[in-house]
């Protein structure tokens, strides 16, 4: 069984070899399958050769068989012309071919017992090939999604690293104060600058200009009469006379 224990060695020494360089699983499988085919083709050649050692074998055991059985003819036949002296030289090689041909026929059968399993150990590795093959996509899905997975946790990883985030965050709050003081310092600067009695009087000028805008509102939507001088009482806050107060005659008056 030398033969497959060689077989063996170089495939575990190319499977080691490209496990170690892996960088892509599928392309490592794909390798790995066409060094094991190359490897059977090798195991196939030496099997084939040690099945042709055995025929030849059992062609010479066959052969020496033959041989013996005619030196036993050729004996009888010496006997039956009287002549003992070609008999018992016939007998001496037939014994002799006989014990050749039966060392012969033991080793072919031993020979033929272990190219039996050369032959059984080839078709079991040939199963195995056809097996690894098959498995071979498999392999690479599962190689595909463990890459994926990993992707997945580094990108996980990535996203719970606050010390960005953070830093952003502190960034914003620091714009943010700063613009907090440069409102306050424009409010500071706009208290404390210009004549404020003037400010003044530009917010009751404001007001009212509002007033006069709402009276005229009020007049075109026909809620107030259309008078100057209820007009002058609402710009100045008054209430507008709706009716003329009527005055009673003092009793028994009038003349």
């Amino acid at each position: 069984m030398g033969i497959f224990d060689r077989l063996s060695t170089m495939l575990r020494s190319n499977i080691n070899d490209l496990i170690t360089r892996a960088e892509n699983p599928e392309k490592m499988l794909n390798q790995l399958i066409v060094d094991m085919k190359q490897q059977l083709a090798k195991a196939k050649q030496q099997v084939a050769s040690a099945i042709a050692d055995e025929k030849k074998l059992q062609a010479e055991a066959e052969a020496m068989k033959r041989q013996a059985d005619d030196w036993e003819r050729r004996a009888m036949l010496a006997v039956q012309e009287g002549r003992d002296d070609l008999a018992k030289q016939a007998l001496v090689r037939y014994n002799e071919q006989l014990q050749g041909a039966q060392q012969l026929h033991e080793t072919w059968l031993k020979q033929k017992a272990e190219t039996e399993q050369l032959k059984l150990a080839l078709r079991q590795l040939n199963d195995k090939i056809e097996e690894a093959k098959r498995k071979k996509n498999i392999l690479v899905a599962r190689a595909k999604r463990a890459e994926a997975q990993q992707r997945i946790q580094e990108t996980m990883s990535g996203l719970s690293d606050r010390s960005a985030f953070e830093s952003f965050e502190r960034m914003a709050e620091k714009i943010e104060a700063s613009e907090r003081r440069a409102l306050a310092a424009a409010e500071i600067s706009e208290e404390f600058s210009g004549d404020a009695l003037a400010k003044q009087f530009e917010a009751l000028e404001y007001r009212g200009s509002a007033d006069q805008q709402l009276l005229a509102l009020k007049q075109r939507m026909g809620l107030l009469p259309g008078g100057s001088q209820d007009a002058r009482r609402l710009g100045s806050g008054e209430k507008p006379a709706d009716d003329a107060e009527v005055v009673p005659d003092d009793e028994g008056g009038g003349r």
